[in-house]
């Protein structure tokens, strides 16, 4: 597991949570094709189109940053996430940055949204 996977764990273990768990959950329920060509349009305003394309091709997914996350994904979405799951935002973006990914990637796997 990647070193951000398992800080990922010891997060959820901190908070008491299975955090794979509920990431899975709220993941599952954003994912549909609309709402991955949002992100996808979000990522080409933020700059980092190319790395969502990605995971939405058939080759390896690039990696992004917690940072990289709130700037797709924008103020708003990420307090709606935060209040759905009741973690922290400096919880919940490096789990997403972990998860959304391969989120992505297996909702996508005829590489296109």
């Amino acid at each position: 597991m990647s070193i951000l996977g398992n800080l990922v764990d010891k997060i959820g273990s901190s908070l008491g949570i299975d955090l794979h768990a509920k990431m899975n959950e709220q993941l599952q329920s954003l994912l549909d094709p609309a709402t991955i060509q949002q992100i996808v349009a979000k990522a080409d305003d933020a700059g980092l189109g190319d790395k969502v394309r990605s995971w939405i091709g058939k080759g390896d997914n690039l990696p992004v940053s917690p940072d990289e996350i709130k700037q797709i994904l924008g103020n708003s979405e990420v307090q709606n996430l935060v209040a759905r799951t009741g973690l922290p935002a400096d919880s919940l973006l490096p789990a997403l940055a972990h998860f959304l990914p391969d989120a992505v990637d297996k909702k996508t796997p005829e590489g296109t949204a």
